[in-house]
């Protein structure tokens, strides 16, 4: 696909929708405060879910270190009173270099989770990336959130089933599609067992007093679901494996997955086309060969292959030997408005943060979820401004130390 056909490309999503935006009363200015509230609400195995890596978690704790060895240089005496944090992706204005990682887990943390995320991505001015895995239909998020909207495809052995999600999400009107590559079989996250929490649910003496112990939530989302429809599914599955959250689950993991089903992808998908996981240069040449339009560096927030290298460490190499051929995005382990700022002075067009809108939404839904994209925002100027960018396009590695 050419570039110009990316910057033609017209959807036909809703974008519309806009409800006034409801101030969150949270007391939360960084992360961490986002992240201590939401552990206080959630059962402990649903907070570990989101929170942890897998395995030891050295993947987990080298993302943060990759990111902390990287320090500003800056320039003073700059003029930064007018500076924003306004982008392009595909041709279209976001108002900050960042998206809402797909996530499969919103719609757990509060009722319809899914939509409240999106539509705070859209009341800010960003993407949001639905997930396969969510069980919130990405046609009702397209309905009832508008904005710009991306979906994240797992593939499974049987091709037809994923391409049936792909025409789905064409016909829903979404904008991109991107196809994660690094999740060839389940991971082993060993806390979950240990928490009781899996899928299928299943009843233990454990789940059972960890959400005793948590009644806001509760009767806040679970007995909400309960209530409409009963146990939630994973709606965006295709429909012959469409099943409730406590029944037996077919995985969407595909060891078999190839370069050819990439260019099979590319020849049904006519808008951006987006690989997922990629950590090496030759993969990431591959991938723009095969037609992808852009990579995102990463090693799945470090929950997937616990000895993977951090997506920072290599992000220069990648963005080095693809040069101008393709767009360059990273992820992981990012808590700062500085990491984003850092990602793009190392060459990333973009970043993606999951963990920072799940903490806000588990909150305060959609409020608190925009108030989580509103601190990076935040942040970000802030440190555009220490180091003397009025633009992102301002941002390069002169302006960086590796410590």
């Amino acid at each position: 696909m050419s570039g110009n056909a990316l910057h033609e490309h017209d959807s036909t999503r809703p974008t519309a929708y806009r409800a006034i935006p409801e101030k969150s009363s949270l007391e939360a200015y960084n992360f961490a405060d986002l992240r201590r509230q939401a552990r206080k609400i959630l059962p402990k195995g649903l907070f570990e879910f989101v929170d942890r890596g897998t395995e030891n978690e050295l993947a987990l704790r080298t993302l943060r270190a990759a990111l902390d060895r990287v320090m500003f240089r800056p320039h003073v005496f700059v003029d930064v009173s007018a500076r924003t944090t306004s982008t392009e992706f595909f041709g279209k204005p976001s108002t900050m270099p960042l998206a809402v990682a797909p996530t499969g887990a919103a719609g757990l943390l509060w009722f319809d989770g899914e939509i409240e995320v999106a539509r705070a991505a859209h009341n800010i001015g960003v993407p949001f990336i639905l997930s396969t895995a969510s069980i919130v239909s990405m046609e009702r998020v397209a309905a009832e959130a508008g904005g710009r909207l991306w979906f994240q495809l797992y593939m499974w052995s049987d091709r037809n089933l994923s391409m049936e999600l792909v025409d789905r999400a064409k016909a829903a009107g979404y904008e991109a599609l991107i196809v994660t590559a690094d999740t060839p079989v389940s991971p082993n996250r060993e806390y979950n067992k240990h928490n009781g929490f899996s899928l299928p649910m299943r009843i233990s003496s454990r789940n059972v007093m960890d959400i005793a112990l948590h009644p806001r939530w509760f009767f806040n989302v679970l007995a909400r679901y309960l209530m409409r429809s009963g146990v939630p599914a994973l709606e965006n599955y295709p429909a012959s494996m469409r099943v409730r959250l406590d029944e037996p689950q077919t995985p969407f993991k595909c060891d078999s997955l190839n370069w050819d089903d990439l260019r099979q992808l590319r020849k049904k998908w006519s808008g951006p086309l987006i690989v997922k996981g990629i950590l090496r240069a030759d993969d990431a040449l591959r991938a723009h060969e095969c037609g992808a339009d852009a990579i995102v560096v990463s090693n799945h927030g470090g929950r997937n292959l616990d000895a993977s290298v951090p997506p920072f460490t290599v992000l220069p190499e990648i963005v080095d030997t693809l040069g101008k051929r393709m767009d360059v995005w990273v992820d992981g382990g990012m808590n700062r408005g500085s990491d984003v700022v850092k990602a793009i002075a190392m060459g990333a067009k973009g970043a993606l943060v999951g963990r920072g809108p799940l903490w806000g939404v588990a909150c305060d839904g959609e409020p608190g979820a925009r108030l989580a994209l509103q601190i990076y925002k935040d942040e970000m100027g802030r440190v555009m401004a220490y180091v003397g960018a009025s633009s992102v396009a301002a941002l390069d590695r002169d302006l960086l130390y590796l410590a």
